[in-house]
């Protein structure tokens, strides 16, 4: 039997409330487990938690720039489909080693890419041909859990757990901006492709490998307002430039 979840789209949303969102639904105990796909306005560089400000140059080249809960290096937030999922540790999706969730999650994105004609893979051993050294950059620093193609990585996630509960979120390339140069996009197979139109094959994919339903749904009114209170946290210049 597969496991409902909600389903929550923000397209468009300002960078403040985006990751005031996800901790919003990181930190509800009572929280349904919860699908969201999301996008980005104005453009935005999201630094790691444990980033250096001096340490990523395009904080400059930036439409706005947040920094995150979770790990890992910067994205900047254009030509992508930003997904988060946010559950209780005990959900299957996060079972057994932190390493196997992230492989279930890209394995079945690499399904739903598969329809598009990418051939995408997880990374494993060795380096990418996007990796570059210096930049701070996300997709510029391959780890074995990430998914590439054309040698190029492609899509990566961060995660969160704390209080029984796990909030994985990541960027899927639909193209590259200055800031991320060389990386793998799906526009090279599939021109035109928009957020919009990768969300449902995305959701197909969850459903059959993830064993997933979904139930299409918005958030609660007190989910909005704590993802108000939150977000002021994130674009705040002490939080930013904290390390």
């Amino acid at each position: 039997m597969p496991r409902t979840w909600r389903l929550i789209t923000t397209w468009g949303a300002p960078p403040a409330f985006n990751m005031g969102l996800d901790e919003a639904l990181l930190e509800r105990r009572d929280a349904p487990p919860t699908l969201r796909f999301y996008s980005w306005s104005p453009d935005t560089l999201s630094l790691g938690y444990f980033q250096r400000w001096a340490d990523v140059p395009g904080t400059a080249r930036a439409g706005a720039v947040v920094r995150r809960i979770t790990g890992g290096g910067a994205i900047h937030h254009v030509n992508e489909l930003t997904f988060s999922f946010s559950a209780s540790a005990d959900d299957p999706l996060y079972v057994g080693k932190v390493a196997d969730s992230y492989c279930r999650v890209h394995k079945a994105i690499a399904a739903a890419l598969a329809g598009l004609g990418v051939e995408a893979t997880l990374l494993c051993d060795g380096a990418a041909a996007s990796d570059v050294a210096g930049t701070g950059m996300c997709f510029h620093a391959g780890t074995p859990q990430d998914l590439v193609w054309g040698g190029r990585k492609g899509v990566g996630s961060a995660q969160r757990r704390t209080g029984g509960r796990v909030l994985h979120h990541g960027s899927i390339k639909l193209g590259t901006s200055p800031l991320e140069g060389d990386i793998a996009t799906l526009r090279e197979a599939a021109p035109g492709l928009d957020a919009g139109a990768l969300a449902p094959r995305l959701l197909d994919a969850f459903r059959e490998h993830l064993d997933l339903a979904f139930e299409v749904g918005v958030p609660t009114p007190e989910e909005r307002e704590r993802a108000r209170e939150l977000g002021a946290r994130y674009v705040d210049p002490s939080f930013l430039r904290r390390r």
